[in-house]
C-alpha cells in the first residue's frame, strides 16, 4: 500500500515554534539519511493519525509531497504524547 502525506519545508525550529504548531494540529517531523542535509517539514496531524495505525507503515515507503515535489522516505521514529493520541514529532529517512 502507498501512503501519500503532504507537507511543507519549516523554516522555524525549536521547541517554542514546535508547540505552536501542534496546537495547531500540525506535526513537525524531519527527512535525513542518504548523505543529503536533514529538511525540517510540517504536516497536518490528520494526515498521519490514520495511516500510522497500519502495520505496514513503519516497514514501507512513503510519499512526502513537499512544496510540490514528492519525496520517498521511511518512518524512523514517532514520538506521540503520554496519554491523549497524538503524535508529537516524526523523523524520516530517505528511501
Amino acid at each position: 500500500m502507498s501512503y501519500i502525506i503532504p507537507a511543507q519545508t519549516r523554516t522555524e525550529i525549536g521547541k517554542g515554534s514546535s508547540r505552536r504548531l501542534r496546537r495547531d494540529g500540525k506535526v513537525p517531523a524531519v527527512i535525513y539519511g542518504a548523505g543529503k542535509e536533514a529538511v525540517a517539514i510540517v504536516f497536518e496531524h490528520k494526515d498521519i493519525i490514520n495511516i500510522q495505525s497500519n502495520d505496514d507503515f513503519y516497514t514501507s515507503d512513503l510519499t512526502i509531497v513537499l512544496d510540490g515535489k514528492e519525496v520517498k522516505v521511511r518512518a524512523q521514529a514517532m514520538q506521540r504524547h503520554a496519554f491523549k493520541p497524538m503524535i508529537e514529532h516524526v523523523d524520516f529517512v530517505y528511501a
